[in-house]
């Protein structure tokens, strides 16, 4: 029979979310349990985040090299060092062992249980790992799984073999030569750090741009890149079908969504990366135990309880609702609803901090609500250029019924980006609500453009009028000196 155990919460999946969820709701006192199959830190720590910024970072770096005089000779013939930027991927994740994050689980006072957890009924669960546990949470149970990749049935691809994203980022050699089907921000990022580390590149697209969730100009910046670093960018293309020998894999090209053939009837490579999305991993929870429907992304309120499942006990976070895709924003929906967990379920039996009793009155930035989903979410593409943007496109915004101005600036007539490079690629756009004067979007693009992106962020988040920004003065010689040249172009 298999033991027991219970808890006040029980939080499923230990990646980056999970770890959130499980610290703060563990802070009024309530006993906390962390299930984890496979390593605790999840896809970012190991297979997503932090090792793909490794695998592209030393050919930004030596770009960024290339653009300064007095530096660029030096490091004119340089080519990245494959085994050692490797070697230090390897570091990074710590060789994926995560007895740092074990310890840091155990030091914050949560009970990790190891294994695949399954619910059987409301608040209940069964553990199976080396042994079966069934486990009961006293008060919530919140489901942070994550995602996993979408893969395409195109005939011969699963006989053939492919990589995932896990694949690429853990990859222990770099092949000759990379077939990447999908524009998306890993297909990018995955071309872009492999044509730095050797290979030979082709990204197949079924659209007719990269990033097609960014502004138009930001894809054509990304693949003028890749094609200039020798990329085969193929768009309005699809993969018909594949077939794997001793000379490698073979990928039969069509037309895509009506589009003009590609120039290629066949792509020959020695891996294929398959990057065409991703969906919430909810089909193994259990979800029929508590009518729900396995496979499909959980939806949930603001304060991240699930939607249609009675007595407000079961919450998720991250991928798996279907509102996030990065781990900076999962982590945020884990803030809020491991507050909101910690002050309903608060044990004795108050609310923490006017917590959630007060909540439906509160204010919309209330931190136990995770409004910033709506309209104020930040992306970063580690392309090259980077791509940085948060809030509304320009498309979001006028389909949502805004009456917007865009206002854009070329980066390179900048003084910052002057001294940056002397030949500084990029652009700076502000989407404006014109009967608000307010910014709800804006997108950066050009080396390093991430590190820009937080000031616009508390821009849209702070709802910040136009003319209280003309005050907010940036620094010369900076990049951000952009901000005072949209101003301008603004009126102001």
């Amino acid at each position: 029979m298999p033991s027991q155990q219970e808890f006040d919460v029980v939080v499923v999946g230990g990646g980056a979310v999970g770890e959130n969820v499980a610290d703060r709701a563990s802070r009024t006192g309530l006993s906390v349990a962390l299930v984890e199959h496979a390593l605790v830190g999840g896809e970012c720590s190991y297979w997503a985040c932090m090792p793909s910024k490794v695998l592209l970072r030393a050919g930004a770096v030596l770009a960024a090299a290339r653009g300064v005089p007095g530096a660029k000779d030096a490091v004119a013939d340089a080519t990245v060092d494959a085994a050692a930027v490797l070697a230090r991927r390897d570091e990074i994740v710590h060789h994926w062992d995560d007895s740092s994050q074990v310890s840091w689980v155990e030091s914050v006072g949560l009970t990790l249980l190891r294994g695949h957890a399954r619910l059987t009924g409301p608040r209940t669960l069964l553990v199976s790992g080396e042994t079966e546990t069934e486990v009961r949470a006293r008060h919530a149970v919140v489901l942070a799984t994550g995602s996993e990749p979408v893969v395409p049935d195109v005939p011969g691809l699963a006989d053939a073999g492919f990589w995932t994203s896990r694949e690429a980022t853990a990859a222990r050699e770099v092949p000759a030569r990379l077939a990447v089907l999908g524009g998306g921000v890993v297909g990018v990022e995955m071309a872009r750090a492999y044509a730095d580390l050797g290979s030979e590149v082709t990204i197949v697209v079924r659209g007719g741009r990269l990033l097609g969730n960014a502004e138009p100009f930001a894809g054509e910046a990304v693949a003028d890149d890749l094609r200039a670093a020798g990329v085969r960018v193929l768009l309005h293309a699809e993969t018909t079908a594949v077939r794997r020998d001793d000379g490698g894999v073979h990928l039969e090209i069509g037309a895509a969504s009506g589009g003009p053939h590609p120039d290629a009837s066949v792509v020959h490579a020695s891996e294929v990366l398959v990057a065409t999305g991703r969906r919430p991993r909810t089909g193994q929870l259990g979800l029929e135990t508590v009518g729900l429907t396995p496979g499909e992304q959980l939806h949930v309120d603001d304060a991240l309880q699930v939607v249609g499942v009675d007595d407000g006990w079961l919450f998720a976070a991250g991928d798996v609702t279907g509102r996030t895709a990065t781990t900076h924003q999962g982590k945020y929906d884990a803030r809020v609803v491991g507050d909101v967990v910690a002050a309903r379920f608060h044990p004795d039996g108050a609310d923490a901090d006017g917590g959630p009793r007060a909540e439906r009155d509160a204010a919309p930035w209330t931190r136990y609500r995770a409004t910033a989903d709506v309209a104020a979410v930040p992306q970063v593409v580690f392309s090259r250029p980077e791509v940085a943007w948060v809030g509304r496109t320009e498309a979001q915004a006028r389909r949502d019924g805004i009456d917007v101005r865009v206002l854009r600036y070329d980066l390179a007539d900048v003084a910052g980006a002057s001294v940056a490079s002397a030949d500084y690629p990029g652009a700076a756009q502000l989407v404006v609500d014109q009967a608000r004067g307010v910014v709800v979007g804006a997108t950066f693009v050009g080396p390093d453009a991430a590190e820009m992106l937080h000031a616009a962020t508390i821009a849209v988040v702070g709802e910040v009028p136009l003319d209280r920004l003309w005050h907010a003065v940036p620094s010369y010689p900076t990049v951000s000196e952009v901000w005072l040249r949209l101003l301008e172009a603004a009126g102001l």
